[in-house]
């Protein structure tokens, strides 16, 4: 696939799931995330796997909480 779009749960992406998608080698990631800590967690096994960060936009679905969705859109280098 040229690309893929991960909406995990707050857990994040699971490792044995990860590894089947970064085998995909997809051109492009479009990751939704509902916890910056587990995107960061995340975001460490794109970079060793060779994907470039190309934007991080965050957005306040739930106002007048401290929960942040964000979309990060990864490019294959």
């Amino acid at each position: 696939p040229q690309v893929v779009v991960l909406d995990p749960p707050r857990s994040g992406v699971g490792r044995d799931t990860l590894k089947e998608l970064l085998a995909l080698q997809a051109e492009v990631i479009a990751y939704i995330s509902c916890d910056p800590a587990t995107l960061a967690r995340d975001a460490r096994y794109l970079v060793e796997a060779g994907y470039r960060l190309e934007s991080v936009t965050p957005f306040d679905m739930f106002p007048q909480t401290y929960h942040i969705e964000s979309v990060s859109i990864w490019h294959r280098e």
